[in-house]
């Protein structure tokens, strides 16, 4: 399952029914899971660990050096989970000291090409990068968002589940959950209403939902007012405790 021009270390631990294609470099420090499927033309290096049943498509750079000038060596990892698919051209940065030391990627997300994930990220589970995404170091993206093509992502922003961005968007604050954003920079555009149903939210949920997005942004209260407003509503409606518990955590304030 190996090509005979890959490059793997004696050292990489490789899983039950790994291919690797031709060209590949596979460094020392790597443990791929069973199942996984490696393109041509991929480097994966540094201290990464890549689950089971991926797929990774040609010329993606996985686990190399963080762009960040502070970065001085350190024993920094990429952990990737199971089931992703990854395809040309993605870069993945290992972590920094000066954050949680790793990046990581959950399970079950669809990365499309040149799609960059700085240093230090934490993306979830179920999410979609679409064509040109970029996140610049220590972003969160939580369960089930959806980054439209040419998202660009300001370091330490938050990306909430459930978020929706269009094509272009620049994301310079947060973007609480269940919305849709677009624009430079990001306005919020409602909530991802499609995105819920097919996720089998109810009618209810969503309504509530839609309730308490125009408490923050179209009532015109003031944030904190809004705040309390959500507060009384996630006690009859759980999955706004969500959007209210983002907001109470939200350390660059929320698009507006």
């Amino acid at each position: 399952m190996i090509h005979p021009t890959a490059i793997v270390d004696p050292a990489a631990r490789i899983g039950a029914n790994v291919s690797i294609g031709a060209y590949s470099i596979i460094g020392p420090q790597i443990e791929i899971g069973d199942n996984t499927w490696v393109g041509p033309h991929v480097v994966i290096t540094g201290h990464t660990r890549i689950g089971r049943e991926n797929r990774i498509y040609q010329f993606s750079s996985l686990g190399e050096v963080p762009q960040d000038k502070k970065y001085a060596g350190e024993d920094t990892r990429l952990e990737i989970g199971d089931r992703n698919t990854i395809r040309e051209y993605c870069t993945f940065n290992l972590g920094t000291a000066q954050d949680a030391g790793v990046t990581r990627l959950g399970h079950d997300n669809w990365i499309m090409a040149y799609v960059h994930i700085a240093h230090d990220c934490q993306v979830g589970n179920h999410t979609t990068f679409a064509n040109n995404a970029q996140l610049a170091g220590h972003v969160h993206i939580e369960d089930w968002a959806i980054l439209g093509g040419y998202t660009g992502v300001h370091q330490f922003c938050r990306i909430g589940a459930h978020v929706m961005t269009a094509v272009g968007t620049v994301v310079l604050q947060d973007i609480p959950p269940y919305l849709m954003a677009a624009g430079n920079t990001a306005q919020p555009y409602g909530i991802n209403v499609e995105g819920l149903k097919r996720r089998g939210f109810t009618s209810e949920s969503i309504a509530a939902l839609k309730r308490a997005y125009r408490a923050i942004y179209k009532s015109g209260l003031m944030l904190e007012e809004a705040k309390a407003k959500l507060v009384e509503e996630a006690k009859n409606a759980p999955d706004v405790q969500l959007f209210v518990d983002f907001l109470e955590s939200s350390k660059r304030g929320i698009i507006r």
